[in-house]
């Protein structure tokens, strides 16, 4: 095609524009209205799961589960939604990630209730030891692949399945997977040899199973965040105020600062809804730029290399 009639096209099509393919709802419309989600690894008061928990039902969920090993903060979790968001039905559950028959039953129970399951965030996990990859015990490395990786594994075994059930409310397959991993499991330096590995087979699995689910209309990805203040490294950013070097903590990445479990909240948010519907497959980070370089300490004669 020449320039000039290409340009004859352009104008052609600029004049009779035809209507832009809306992928999803517009801002007046809660971006996951109707929808049924389950969580996992909800139960800390500094966690990502509560923060992700608070930002599905601001956004019109219409129940979401909460779920986790340690049940000790989880009526209180649901005290708190109940009050700021009486529309939106809670459930706890007391229930091992990684145990395949717990996973199977909350996702039961979901479809037996709502008929529906459109997003699951395995996002249950343990740091494991903190040991050198030589002191480290077998038992030990099972049991991080356990609760990290083959959770994801049972999450997406049950919930892909359960997201391709349609009815009149929801007429076409769908749903989102969401699993946490880690920017331990995109670069080295940032974990154990245990825990990286443990999220790197998160990060692989995201995009294996992207394509295993090939036109079924299920999409999984991995949240990879970076230094978050949860409960998890808590005792990290308590030593760091206690020794008076919190100005310290993040200071490898860009931003020069830990992150906020509302800020993985909100990306978990966008991947849940029907706007990141042409995203699957993809480990996104969200580290404040960390895995964006290499890490370097700045010189003290004020010149960088």
């Amino acid at each position: 095609m020449s320039s000039e009639s290409a340009a004859r096209r352009v104008q052609a099509i600029g004049s009779h524009l035809a209507p832009i393919v809306q992928v999803a709802p517009g801002p007046s419309t809660p971006r996951l209205a109707g929808k049924v989600a389950i969580i996992t690894g909800a139960n800390s008061p500094l966690g990502i799961g509560r923060a992700s928990a608070h930002q599905f039902a601001a956004n019109g969920a219409r129940a979401v589960y909460l779920c986790d090993y340690d049940a000790s903060h989880l009526p209180a979790h649901k005290a708190e939604l109940n009050g700021l968001y009486p529309a939106v039905e809670i459930h706890t559950r007391q229930i091992d990630a990684g145990e395949e028959s717990a996973v199977r039953e909350v996702v039961d129970d979901a479809l037996s209730r709502y008929g529906r399951l459109d997003v699951f965030f395995a996002n249950a996990g343990v740091t494991g030891p903190f040991s050198v990859f030589t002191e480290v015990e077998a038992g030990d490395f099972m049991e991080v692949m356990r609760v990290n990786s083959l959770s994801v594994l049972l999450a997406a075994k049950y919930a892909a399945p359960a997201m391709q059930r349609t009815s009149e409310g929801k007429p076409s397959p769908s749903g989102s997977i969401i699993a946490t991993a880690s920017v331990a499991g995109l670069r080295s330096n940032a974990g154990s040899t245990v825990y990286s590995a443990s999220k790197a087979a998160v990060i692989s699995m995201a995009k294996t199973m992207s394509f295993e689910l090939a036109g079924k209309g299920v999409r999984v990805n991995a949240l990879c965040p970076g230094l978050i203040e949860t409960g998890m490294t808590a005792p990290v950013f308590e030593m760091a105020r206690a020794r008076g070097t919190q100005d310290k903590i993040g200071q490898l990445n860009p931003l020069k600062r830990g992150g906020h479990a509302d800020e993985i909240a909100r990306v978990a948010l966008f991947l849940a809804s029907d706007e990141a519907s042409y995203v699957n497959g993809q480990a996104w980070a969200v580290d404040g730029g960390l895995s964006a370089g290499h890490p370097y300490v700045p010189s003290k004669t004020g010149v960088n290399h």
